[in-house]
């Protein structure tokens, strides 16, 4: 007995060292990426936080002003514009954005000739340079020689000025944030639709289902868990919206004020007007609406995502 209970410690002892032995790999492993996340995730985050409750110009020395900059956030109407900017931006391109790469994403799936081709196609503005996108939609958009307005010329209809109109800019700007982000949500939900097996679409013909009824019933809930990444993500790039509308409105345009986002108005107020304390404030906002945002969606996605 007396052996049998030496043996048994030792069988203890050496799982616990091979344990001990993981703890150690796997922290050494992970630590880069953890202290990456730390420098450049974590810990500006805490400094914003930090900086929002001072006042702070050009690099001088932060100053403690407490709510100050927070009791100006809810008087600046510049501030309150540009948020509903955001929310107008996120409440069109997020849902129609998501149906037009699922509907692509279901025509490429199919069997049809070049579809590797359509593919490419579709996916060449993921990797185009933001600026050489926004360049091009902006000779397109141009009110004097676009391509737009020259078309409408022809049916005898004088085109607005796209981006020069407060009317039309913040639709402007939308239709390339579609545009943009349609290949990538595209791969993504095709690469869900192709995890669909085969046998629930073959069962659904036995029983008589049309196509409509099939994608109804079998790939919207199947293909749930993914819709619900896209949107999310879609989500989170919407209320960060920046690089379209620095490069294609002007800094003098008079309309800039009918596109400008959250993170344009804070890009201004950081580094043009160099107030590092109010952008701060402005940040700290976004991230609160992003919070509250995201946890809407995931209290929600409980009602329609299907995991299994």
């Amino acid at each position: 007995m007396e052996y049998l209970d030496l043996r048994k410690v030792g069988l203890m002892n050496t799982f616990s060292s091979i344990k001990r032995q993981k703890i150690i790999w796997g922290t050494i492993l992970v630590a880069p990426t953890l202290i990456y996340v730390l420098i450049m995730n974590v810990w500006p985050m805490i400094q914003t936080i930090y900086f929002s409750f001072n006042s702070i110009r050009g690099l001088g020395i932060p100053r403690w002003i407490g709510l100050a900059n927070y009791q100006r956030a809810l008087t600046d109407t510049e501030l309150l514009q540009s948020i509903w900017n955001t929310f107008l931006y996120t409440l069109v391109t997020v849902p129609i954005g998501t149906a037009l790469s699922l509907i692509t994403a279901v025509f490429l799936n199919a069997n049809i000739r070049f579809k590797s081709g359509f593919r490419l196609l579709f996916f060449i503005p993921v990797v185009s340079a933001p600026a050489a996108v926004a360049m091009v939609w902006r000779w397109l958009y141009n009110s004097e020689f676009g391509l737009f307005n020259y078309l409408l010329s022809i049916f005898g209809i004088d085109g607005p000025n796209w981006i020069g109109d407060n009317n039309f800019v913040l639709i402007s700007i939308m239709i390339v944030g579609i545009w943009s982000t349609l290949g990538y949500n595209m791969i993504i939900l095709l690469g869900g639709l192709q995890d669909i097996p085969h046998i629930y679409y073959e069962a659904a013909e036995m029983d008589g289902s049309g196509p409509i009824r099939k994608f109804f019933h079998i790939t919207i809930p199947m293909l749930s868990p993914t819709l619900f990444f896209v949107i999310t993500t879609s989500f989170l790039g919407a209320l960060q919206i920046f690089d379209l509308i620095f490069m294609m409105v002007d800094k003098t345009n008079p309309a800039l004020k009918s596109a400008e986002s959250i993170v344009y108005l804070f890009y201004r107020q950081t580094f043009e007007s160099n107030n590092k304390g109010y952008g701060a404030a402005i940040a700290v906002i976004l991230l609160i609406l992003i919070f509250i945002g995201t946890a809407i969606q995931m209290r929600l996605q409980k009602k329609w995502v299907h995991y299994k």
